[in-house]
């Protein structure tokens, strides 16, 4: 009840706040929408390298595929899913940064999980469809609120207000049993100041992999109040995800140790996930139920206000509330002799060895969920002051985050040896952030612009209790960063413009750094940049280099943790040197051309690893996740008003899943091409306009992997009187040739 109440509440707030009419200039509306995220957006002229991508541009991919998915072929940007065809768990990629050092806000709102910052967009189930904006800036970008962006920076402003009543209803169908349902409305500007606009829709898919299934239930709702001077907007989202779990790739020693076929092209859609054996290890089935089960729901009240020329404020409140678990079933067989694991032991339960038919007996097979239950609260505000050559911003954010991680078993092979209203680990955490900026453009003269961005931020983390390895969890750290920025635009003509900018960024660990080393350290990040921008006649060719100079920077290892996460580790001084180019040709008035590529090095200094019992000196090695070229092309025809079809092509160099440059961790190249159609009817009634819309993935049928991770060990029992160190990688599988098609009626 208490998500429904809060949404009340700031709906209440929404329309009693004005109690006099005012006239309307309806045509004001779209730009006070835009000031929601003016604090953590730039615009063209800035000295900031970014990407636009508008709601016309996703409309003509959207059919049930997660953002990432649809961001895929802007420049430096790999992505990733698990379940292989973009639906589920997924995952992106910047300039070689994951996507933990992602800063993702939505409406100026902080998206990222507070503790492990990373994002998850399975819990964002079609919202795509609610974008109206999004912008994607790479390196360390402007100031935003949450955590500091470390690589690229994802801004995604919501639907904007609409002027005129609409309704809309959206369906696709494809491989692997996917579907997605859509219905939208909006009832336009009532009394010349009112709308309420929302979405329903669900998604689902069987996946590539085996039974990577997803089942995504999500809504937005929105009300608005506005006039000349004024927008104010209550909107909540979020819904409900089932996944079942694919997060644990293929990895070939196990899938051979388990008796299937471990070769990999030919079992490429194999899943360990919920498997089953009898006490001898013979195959008996998966559990039905191994799945992530998470809701989240949103609510946000904005209040943009302006009072004349110069001045204009915005505030933004936020209510986060999440809640769910993931199913485990622990098998005695696969933990005791696959895994060399102690989680089905009594030992790790907490519980005595017992006797059975005169055997003692001192692990089982169980159920466990792994649950977190969390409380997330925002607030923005900022000003922003416009005179003459002077436009400048300022304002702070505060957010406070407060999880519950605990574990119960819900079935156990000895059922009397568990007591199931007990929690067998339990920990809290809090984490507050406050922040302070202020930016500003001025224009010097007519060829010169000037740029600064101050940030102060601090942030405090504190947990207590047992971890779900079931030791000890305690933090209390205190960080203290101080984030300059500051570059300049030189416009050599009406066409051309050159600009340099400088920033610092420092970011603190996540959770799964300090379970894995309570004496991480947060990494700091000098990012320069060096770009020209060229717009004449409808062709625009952008070419940007930089230099990302890191002071130990938390690369991921390769390894993941028991629940999945990617484990990151510090590794001193490191670096990424790039060149970005990317141009739109006109080729003729029907035909264009888009491509983009990132040419790079990305490098630690020096790398310290354990082989064979030795600590060796690596000296300077390849940053892991970081291939040295990523482009894409599109191809777009468009021979009538409403028909365009395009060539989607996409190629990522290989790269290592390790910082050791094992040939053990290498991940081959590939090289994808998507097919894109999208043909618009305007019917003489009923509906404004029919949208049929077909996607084709992989139309060449390329087997490839896009992700994987790596492992290491030392093994002296095989060698005695020697230590040998075993390697091991996983990889995930990217689906064959597949499609989608989409109908939307507009009315």
């Amino acid at each position: 009840m208490k998500n429904v109440f809060a949404f009340l509440c700031l709906f209440a707030l929404t329309f009693s706040a004005f109690s006099q009419e005012k006239e309307t200039d309806s045509t004001k509306v779209e730009k006070l929408d835009e000031v929601l995220v003016k604090a953590v957006r730039v615009d063209a002229k800035s000295p900031i390298t970014h990407s636009n991508v508008t709601k016309k541009e996703i409309e003509k991919r959207n059919l049930g595929q997660d953002i990432p998915v649809l961001l895929n072929f802007l420049p430096s940007v790999v992505t990733t899913t698990d379940a292989g065809a973009g639906i589920g768990y997924t995952g992106i990629r910047v300039r070689g940064v994951s996507s933990q050092s992602t800063n993702v806000t939505i409406n100026g709102i902080p998206y990222n999980d507070a503790e492990s910052l990373g994002t998850f967009w399975v819990n964002l189930g079609d919202f795509a469809s609610s974008v109206e904006s999004l912008q994607l800036q790479r390196g360390v970008g402007t100031s935003t609120n949450g955590s500091g962006a470390f690589g690229a920076s994802i801004n995604v402003l919501t639907d904007a207000v609409s002027n005129e009543a609409s309704g809309e209803i959206s369906n696709s169908f494809g491989s692997f049993n996917t579907r997605k349902h859509t219905v939208k409305f909006s009832t336009g500007l009532l009394n010349n100041h009112f709308e309420i606009a929302g979405r329903l829709s669900n998604i689902q898919s069987d996946g590539y992999i085996d039974r990577a299934s997803s089942n995504l239930k999500s809504y937005f709702l929105q009300g608005s109040y506005v006039d000349d001077n004024t927008l104010i907007k209550a909107i909540t989202f979020g819904g409900n995800e089932v996944t079942y779990q694919s997060w644990y790739g293929f990895e070939a020693a196990t899938v051979g140790a388990i008796g299937f076929n471990p070769n990999i092209d030919e079992n490429r859609r194999f899943n360990i996930a919920g498997i089953q054996f009898d006490d001898e290890g013979n195959f008996e089935g998966y559990h039905n139920n191994q799945v992530d089960d998470y809701s989240q729901d949103h609510y946000q009240l904005h209040w943009n206000q302006r009072y004349n020329n110069q001045w204009s404020t915005n505030l933004g409140l936020n209510y986060t509330y999440g809640r769910g678990f993931f199913e485990e079933y622990v098998d005695d067989y696969l933990y005791s002799n696959i895994y060399f694991s102690s989680d089905a032991t009594f030992e790790f339960l907490g519980i005595d060895p017992i006797t059975v038919n005169g055997e003692e007996v001192n692990s089982m097979d169980y159920i466990r969920r792994r649950w977190l239950d969390n409380d997330f609260f925002v607030i923005n505000a900022n000003a922003n002051y416009k005179e003459n050559n002077l436009d400048m911003i300022f304002g702070g954010s505060y957010s406070n985050y407060k999880g519950d991680h605990f574990g119960e078993v819900i079935w156990a092979e000895y059922a009397d040896q568990i007591d199931f209203e007990e929690r067998y680990y339990d920990g809290s955490s809090v984490k507050t952030d406050l922040s302070f900026f202020a930016k500003a453009n001025y224009r010097l003269n007519e060829k010169i612009s000037l740029y600064g961005d101050l940030q102060l931020r601090n942030i405090n983390y504190e947990t207590e209790g047992i971890s779900s390895d079931l030791v000890l969890f305690e933090v209390d750290k205190d960080f203290t960063f101080f984030n300059p920025k500051a570059g300049i635009t030189y416009d050599v003509n009406s066409n051309n413009d050159l600009y340099f900018s400088y920033a610092r960024a420092n970011r603190e660990p996540n959770r799964t750094d300090f379970e894995n080393d309570n004496a991480v350290k947060p990494e700091q990040l000098n990012d320069f940049e060096l770009g020209w921008r060229h717009n004449k006649n409808n062709f625009t060719f952008n070419a940007n280099a930089y230099f990302m100079l890191y002071n130990e920077q938390l690369v991921l290892s390769g390894q993941l943790d028991n629940v999945g996460n990617p484990i990151r580790t510090n590794s001193g001084e490191s670096y990424r040197l790039g060149l970005e180019l990317e141009a739109i040709i006109p080729v003729t008035s029907q035909f264009t051309i888009q491509p983009n590529a990132t040419i790079s090095s990305n490098k630690n200094v020096e790398t310290i690893a354990s082989i064979n019992g030795e600590i060796v000196n690596l000296g300077k090695t390849d940053i892991s996740f970081s291939p040295e070229l990523v482009a894409a092309n599109a191809l777009v025809y468009r021979p009538v008003q409403n028909l365009q079809m395009s060539l989607l092509t996409k190629y990522v160099g290989e790269q290592f899943l390790s910082n050791t440059e094992s040939e053990f961790s290498k991940l081959d190249s590939y090289l994808t091409n998507d097919f894109n159609i999208s043909y618009t009817l305007y019917p003489k009634s009923v509906f404004k306009s029919i949208v049929l819309t077909g996607l084709v993935n992989n139309i060449f049928n390329e087997t490839y992997v896009s992700n994987g991770y790596y492992y290491t060990f030392d093994d002296d029992f095989s060698n005695p009187g020697a230590v040998t160190t075993i390697e091991g990688a996983g990889f995930y599988p990217q689906a064959t040739t597949n499609f989608l098609v989409g109908a939307t009626l507009k009315f």
